[in-house]
């Protein structure tokens, strides 16, 4: 759900970690713990891995020490911040196979360009990437609801323009719902890009505040483990 599927989408060159949402019930746990014991993957960091914690929002950090895989960081969430629950996101997933046979399910796209609207400036270059790729990939005969995405989350302001004036219906029908996509009809290169950064301004502080609770239940994790 994080770096690594960016990459398989062609929108990063590299990620120094893999990020995972899962289905947190007692079975899966069950499963996610072996395969952690295979990987020998120690918990670096609070909270303790329990479905309470992942219930919370939070995300369980591993480091892996078997061979092969040695310093490689695996993270776990169950409840990312404003996503679907799990049922919701897997019925959306990609397969992506390898040369190999071996599959890969990752979050649909529209899914994790909300996955990585974060108060993160380094999260930003790979939204706007995987909007870009997404694009290519589809606007030869693109549906409604990837012309929408595309209104909705595009970064770019030339882009912003262009889908404007090719969906103008499209476009009309989401002023409410983005005001900016006004300056992307009037054609206003400098207006759009001003508003485009005002819009992840705002993005980043509401994420900031999602985070602020959550930070503090960590630094009462952290106390409770010192103290045995």
């Amino acid at each position: 759900m994080g770096g690594q599927a960016c990459v398989f989408y062609g929108a990063a060159q590299f990620s120094k970690d893999i990020d995972f949402t899962i289905l947190a019930d007692d079975e899966n746990c069950v499963r996610l713990r072996a395969a952690l014991a295979e990987l020998q993957a120690e918990r670096i960091a609070v909270p303790a891995f329990d479905l309470a914690a992942l219930a919370r929002g939070h995300a369980v950090h591993f480091r892996c020490r078997a061979a092969g895989v040695e310093g490689l960081r695996v993270d776990v969430m169950a409840k990312p911040r404003g996503l679907s629950d799990f049922a919701e996101l897997w019925s959306r997933r990609a397969t992506i196979e390898d040369d190999l046979g071996n599959q890969y399910e990752l979050l649909s796209v529209p899914d994790l360009v909300k996955a990585k609207k974060t108060q993160r400036e380094k999260d930003w270059p790979m939204i706007a990437a995987l909007l870009e790729t997404h694009y290519r990939e589809f606007k030869d005969q693109p549906n409604a609801e990837q012309i929408e995405f595309w209104l909705q989350e595009s970064r770019s302001a030339e882009r912003l323009i262009e889908l404007a004036h090719t969906y103008p219906a499209q476009t009309q029908a989401l002023l409410a719902q983005r005001p900016l996509l006004a300056l992307a009809m009037a054609r206003d290169v400098d207006g759009l890009r001003l508003a485009l950064d005002t819009e992840r301004q705002a993005v980043q502080a509401l994420d900031r505040a999602y985070w602020e609770p959550l930070r503090r239940e960590l630094e009462e994790y952290r106390r409770a483990e010192r103290l045995g």
